[in-house]
């Protein structure tokens, strides 16, 4: 190869090499150009969604002083409340609002008419929603005490509104209405109520308190979804306990109005729900009596033997395990004992007539106490 040829092969290697220092510069600038643009659309992200919540949480129109009439229905969410805030133009932002609540850990949000201002500040909204200042005064009360069941229970909520208790548990026991509920309430009206077994759906499920009401006439609808808002809210607070024992919603209640059925104002009622759980453990039927009486839809004093031969899903003596589903509502005392029996090794239980309850290890035991306590007072 020539020296002239040699040069110009040189020549061109260093032309491209240049072209591709070039082309390496114009792709770094490139790179750069966009890398600085998307930092700055995130700055400017940031920025903006700062100023916009931290606008969000002052109130709306601090000049603003007119009252305007809210009102937040029984059974609404903070989501629900939140939107209702934005909508009657008290809040700027209804997510805003649900995530500031989130954040501070608030609750106990009431239901009514409230007459509320643009010029609130969010803490001032909240605690008006929670101290309850109403417009109105509470119209009346529905008292459901605990051990009701479903029929009681519609009979109650009958008496206080003046309605046809036969109408009332129709309903509860509507197939589309209970469909509705359990849209409505996903992880605590699951298809567990559907069983077939399952004498009433929402037995247990409606929970023993006491209720205000600031109208006349709430609908059922109103009155079901404030008890079952409740229920929700009791096993919200058990939920951590009840998913490390893996216990259902459904599996608690039923354990728990057992419990209650059962229970006195003396006993200990985690330690009738430990000698549930120790024979269940040995493959012991439960034999109480409440769940007899429940099979055979009466009401009586006391459980003879022939009553204990029922053929029935809910007898407790012919069938291993739990009942299909609950038999009565249970307190708070009953369904925390579900979750959290003692540590005993018992396994009979009986209740004297003073309201004491004897617990035994072994069946002798029990028979012997039986004797001493029950047997001697009641010769027949």
């Amino acid at each position: 190869m020539s020296l002239e040829n040699k040069n110009e092969k040189k020549e061109y290697i260093r032309q491209k090499l240049l072209e591709k220092q070039g082309e390496a510069r114009v792709v770094r600038k490139i790179v750069s150009i966009v890398a600085l643009s998307l930092f700055v659309l995130i700055v400017a992200v940031v920025i903006g969604g700062y100023f916009y919540i931290h606008s969000a949480l002052k109130p709306l129109d601090r000049d603003n002083k007119k009252e305007i009439s809210v009102e937040v229905p029984i059974g609404s969410s903070t989501s629900g409340i939140a939107q209702i805030l934005e909508d009657k133009g008290i809040i700027k932002n209804a997510h805003v609002f649900k995530y500031y609540v989130k954040f501070r850990n608030e609750s106990g949000f009431m239901a009514g008419e409230y007459k509320l201002k643009p010029s609130m500040t969010l803490p001032q909204i909240i605690d008006r929603l929670k101290t309850g200042k109403l417009m109105e005064k509470v119209v009346f009360k529905i008292t459901i005490p605990e051990g009701k069941q479903l029929e009681q229970i519609a009979d109650i909520i009958a008496e206080k509104t003046n309605r046809n208790p036969d109408d009332i548990f129709k309903q509860l026991n509507d197939k589309k209405y209970i469909k509705s509920l359990m849209d409505k309430y996903p992880n605590l009206l699951t298809n567990e109520i559907l069983d077939k077994n399952i004498k009433y759906p929402l037995e247990g499920y409606l929970f023993p308190a006491t209720y205000p009401f600031y109208k006349k006439n709430p609908t059922l609808d109103e009155i079901v979804t404030y008890m079952l808002d409740k229920t929700n809210e009791v096993l919200s607070e058990q939920r951590e306990a009840m998913e490390a024992k893996k216990l259902t919603p459904h599996q608690v209640l039923t354990m728990a109005s057992l419990i209650e059925e059962e229970a006195t104002e003396k006993v200990d009622r985690n330690q009738i729900s430990s000698v549930f759980y120790n024979r269940m453990k040995k493959n012991m039927p439960l034999q109480t009596d409440p769940t007899v009486l429940y099979a055979q839809g009466r009401h009586k004093e006391r459980v003879v033997y022939k009553d204990l031969e029922i053929a029935d899903p809910y007898n407790t003596y012919n069938n291993k395990g739990l009942t299909p589903g609950p038999i009565a509502n249970a307190g708070v005392m009953s369904i925390e004992a579900a979750i959290n029996p003692a540590k005993t090794d018992y396994l009979y239980f009986l209740a004297t007539a003073d309201g004491d309850v004897l617990f035994s290890k072994s069946l002798e035991e029990h028979n012997e106490k039986k004797a001493e306590h029950i047997t001697k007072n009641d010769p027949s």
